[in-house]
């Protein structure tokens, strides 16, 4: 038992804090203690996450539900860092508005435990209670504007279309312990060993990667994405836009190897199918928008269709590949939503794209960075988002998917209209009457730089990230 525990400290450390803090804001107050507990649970996160990568065994604790190995201590980095980054980035935005309250950065502290629990669980019961843990703590802090119609209506929309998914998920999840007569991964594995799926375990298969598919926003349950991006606080899209879509994938990763791994034909088709319909829905969607917001939901979910050819591939490389391209794509989406959160005009947030017009003759340095990040989004080589795409790409041509590897590249191609749209309102557009304003805090001018220049110095060696994802790979998929 003590060694169980010794192995899932760091989720015990961050529950623990996040509980304390949150009974010492209520008899506290909570306009004293925000700040600071934003800033303290920004470096506990950090903390955390130089701890979690220290380890280099596979552990296992409480009969195998939860596993800590290579792949588990590479994603909760990512979630850990890129939670806390979104954490620094919305102080001041959420500090003008007076929505910030000390129940924000516990919310988000606690979602990433669930998101933690994700990426190690071993067992489906242990995958629903790390699910629930972050969909509870995301469904709040959707609607935390409460005076705004549009927010209230994306938590409402949030929460009644995760019901549904989870109730997918866990009739999945029901099926396949029905057939399999667990609910370890290791023991689903096992049962497939000796015989074929047959159509009862099929079927839970397919309901259980339905539930996992809205967590990531892959098409056909990708219809929350846009409504909850828009309606949501800026630093909280944000959030959605990174550490979440790191922890669904990680588990989908999991559930698919550990418990389903000698099934790779069965469960590749349908993978394949869900990545094709994402990449050209998100691609073709967002064409037409005009609100940057909806237009980075829909850029969200192409995206998830890109990391998924990876991961449809059904091999260690292709693994590596959607770990590699997910810390790309975390990366880029910290610096583009850092630029989003700095357009304002006279202290009110803008997200129309036609704002942006003529924005470059007033901006020089920002829009060159915002440039160098739609360009990654867009893989344009040779910036480090090509290296993304090139990955995954390469994942599934090597995996028999040469098909799915073809419309990947058409699917990029559409998509580069849209961002270069963008760019083309910056440098070309007519310069707007009232420009955008300046006058914001040195932390998001960070945010935005460091990830931009990340995108142009990150082609030398990826900054090692290509080393790590294929050693957390090789613990996930043997």
């Amino acid at each position: 038992m003590a060694n169980d525990l010794n192995i899932i400290l760091p989720e015990i450390i961050l529950s623990l804090y996040a509980l304390f803090t949150l009974v010492g804001g209520a008899y506290l107050g909570q306009d004293k203690l925000a700040r600071p507990i934003l800033w303290v649970t920004s470096v506990v996160l950090l903390v955390l996450a130089f701890v979690v990568v220290q380890g280099d065994t596979t552990r296992l604790a409480f009969d195998g539900m939860f596993i800590d190995d290579g792949f588990s201590r590479f994603a909760k980095a990512v979630v850990l860092v890129s939670a806390a980054c979104v954490l620094l980035m919305s102080e001041g935005y959420m500090a003008r508005r007076d929505l910030l309250r000390f129940e924000y950065p516990l919310l988000i502290a606690l979602a990433a435990v669930g998101m933690m629990l994700m990426v190690s669980a071993g067992d489906l019961m242990a995958l629903y209670m790390g699910l629930e843990l972050q969909s509870l703590a995301l469904y709040v802090v959707a609607s935390l504007r409460r005076d705004s119609v549009i927010s209230t209506e994306a938590g409402l929309k949030y929460f009644v279309l995760g019901a549904l998914s989870s109730g997918l998920l866990l009739f999945g999840a029901s099926l396949v312990y029905g057939f399999a007569g667990t609910t370890a991964f290791a023991g689903i594995i096992t049962t497939l060993d000796v015989g074929e799926l047959n159509i009862g375990l099929l079927i839970g298969l397919v309901l259980v990667i339905s539930g996992l598919a809205f967590k990531i926003s892959a098409v056909p349950f990708h219809m929350w994405t846009p409504d909850v991006y828009q309606g949501s606080p800026t630093p909280v899209t944000a959030f959605f836009a990174t550490a979440p879509k790191v922890a669904a994938m990680g588990l989908f990763a999991r559930v698919l190897h550990d418990a389903f791994g000698t099934a790779v034909s069965d469960w590749s088709q349908v993978i394949a199918l869900i990545s094709l319909l994402s990449m050209f829905l998100g691609a073709v969607a967002a064409i037409g928008q005009t609100n940057i917001k909806r237009l980075m939901a829909y850029s969200s979910i192409a995206h998830m269709g890109y990391a998924l050819m990876g991961l449809a591939a059904g091999t260690a490389f292709g693994v590596q590949a959607m770990l590699i391209y997910m810390a790309i794509y975390v990366t880029m989406n910290v610096g583009t939503f850092a630029f989003i959160l700095m357009m304002e005009r006279d202290g009110t947030p803008v997200v129309e794209i036609s704002a942006l017009n003529g924005y470059a003759k007033h901006e020089p340095g920002k829009a060159l960075a915002m440039l160098l990040l739609l360009f990654s989004l867009a893989g344009v080589p040779p910036l480090v988002g090509f290296f993304g795409k090139f990955y995954v790409l390469r994942a599934a041509y090597d995996g028999g998917l040469a098909w799915l590897a073809i419309a990947g590249v058409i699917a990029s191609v559409i998509g580069a209209y849209y961002y270069l749209r963008i760019v083309f309102f910056m440098y070309f557009g007519e310069e707007s009457e009232e420009p955008l304003t300046d006058g914001h805090e040195p932390i998001l001018w960070v945010f935005l730089m460091v990830p931009a220049a990340a995108m142009l110095i990150g082609v030398v060696n990826l900054f090692g990230i290509e080393g790590a994802a294929a050693a957390a790979a090789a613990t996930l998929v043997n």
